[in-house]
């Protein structure tokens, strides 16, 4: 089990990577709080607890054919808290077994006490993800309809 930031950070990297909800899950502690301050559609915008995290996220990479191939151009920066890591990352995605590779950019601010997180701001470019993945003139309808239904 990582104990250090920086470890968990690059094991927060290999769940991610491996696409498991519950290797991701098993790195919070109990009570910790993963949010997103960035809206992005179908998400909420922060998960309460590690069984929260876990189900949140077997429920969005359930719904999804996008796969992670590829984690690189992580640059991490110390925080003069020891608790806290900041990982800038890009990673290389695909839609589809076959589909031209996609970049998909994001940071994570973890803070991590006895070897799990206690809590996670996690800045994804999702409008960014669904440009480079072909989605964002269909995401753009949706959100168009969604708003003419509201009105």
């Amino acid at each position: 089990m990582p104990t250090s930031p920086r470890d968990v950070l690059a094991a927060y990297h290999r769940a991610m990577l491996a696409w498991s909800a519950d290797d991701l899950a098993n790195l919070y502690a109990p009570d910790a709080v993963h949010e997103f301050p960035f809206l992005a559609p179908a998400r909420p915008n922060r998960y309460h607890g590690r069984e929260e995290v876990r189900a949140g996220y077997q429920a969005a990479w359930g719904a999804t054919s996008v796969r992670l191939q590829e984690i690189h151009d992580v640059v991490v920066f110390d925080s003069t808290d020891p608790e806290v890591v900041i990982g800038q990352w890009e990673a290389t995605a695909t839609l589809e077994p076959g589909a031209a590779p996609a970049a998909v950019t994001g940071l994570l601010i973890l803070r991590v006490r006895d070897g799990l997180i206690v809590h996670a701001l996690d800045y994804m470019d999702s409008l960014g993800t669904f440009q480079a993945l072909g989605r964002l003139p269909a995401l753009l309808d949706s959100l168009s309809i969604s708003a003419s239904d509201q009105s």
